[in-house]
């Protein structure tokens, strides 16, 4: 299972990437999508809606199951990944890079202290194995 460093995480497998102080791109871990299996689906939010954190934001289709993608983090999105609506199957190859979601222009830096870091990441997702 691969739990980059760099990111934070929340405890319903989506990573964050702080960009800048404002900026963060959202994603789902790559235990999210060994879970899943093979991606067939994705529904991103429209650039300029406002996210709650914890409020489901996107979501995604397998052949298994649909899967709600919560927001990390309050703020509006400024940016979608075009590439993985036309190939949802790019979430499964490279959920850290190609396979991104959206970025968010937060609003409430303080809510990067719901986060977890990736030692605690990584003890939840062994837990559901």
């Amino acid at each position: 299972m691969n739990i980059p460093d760099e990111l934070l995480y929340t405890k319903t497998h989506e990573w964050v990437k702080k960009i800048n102080p404002k900026e963060v791109i959202v994603g789902i871990t790559d235990h999210a999508q060994q879970q899943l299996k093979d991606i067939v689906f994705v529904e991103l939010p429209s650039i300029g809606k406002e996210l709650r954190a914890g409020v489901a934001c996107a979501v995604v289709e397998s052949v298994k199951a649909a899967y709600d993608i919560f927001a990390p983090l309050s703020g509006k999105v400024i940016k979608v990944n075009q590439k993985i609506q036309e190939k949802p199957e790019l979430v499964n190859k490279d959920p850290y890079e190609e396979g991104w979601f959206l970025h968010i222009e937060i609003s409430n830096p303080s809510e990067f202290n719901n986060l977890l870091n990736p030692s605690q990441y990584r003890a939840i997702s062994e837990s559901e194995q």
